[in-house]
């Protein structure tokens, strides 16, 4: 697994908007809609995983309060991270049927780890998308002369 002095590869602005619009139809149980998506991208579990990744890895490796000291959740956390890390990324091998035993871990993962008590995880994946697709237009800006994308939490 990365560790968080290895950058992973950009994800492509489309492929961080396709992963994040299939973990929102599967958390709001639209089954057609996450088939549709799953449908479009053959690859969506392996694109599922890196969009986890690029959440697991931060989340699991929190700095304590003083700079460079390690909280005491993190001897916990960080191999956890690892373990579901590396169970995602070998469920994604087992092709493309797997996409929405593979959401349902993300989502489960943000319900426990990133929504807090007063949010909906639904709120939750569309924080992370923003920041996700965010990045991905960052790392792959449009061409000259196009018409910028703004990106917009709701």
């Amino acid at each position: 697994m990365p560790t968080t002095n290895m950058p992973l590869a950009p994800l492509t602005p489309d492929a961080a908007i396709s992963a994040f619009s299939y973990l929102r139809a599967a958390q709001a149980d639209g089954v057609e809609a996450a088939r549709e998506f799953a449908s479009g991208e053959p690859r969506m579990p392996e694109l599922l995983v890196d969009v986890v990744e690029r959440i697991v890895v931060p989340v699991t490796a929190l700095p304590g309060p003083e700079a460079g000291e390690p909280c005491a959740d993190t001897f916990a956390l960080e191999p956890l991270g690892r373990v579901f890390m590396t169970s995602l990324r070998t469920w994604a091998q087992a092709g493309p049927d797997t996409a929405e035993g593979i959401a349902r871990s993300v989502i489960d993962f943000a319900a426990q780890f990133l929504t807090e008590d007063h949010e909906d995880v639904a709120d939750t994946l569309r924080q992370l998308e923003a920041v996700g697709v965010g990045q991905a237009l960052d790392a792959h800006p449009a061409p000259a002369g196009t018409h910028p994308v703004h990106l917009t939490a709701v």
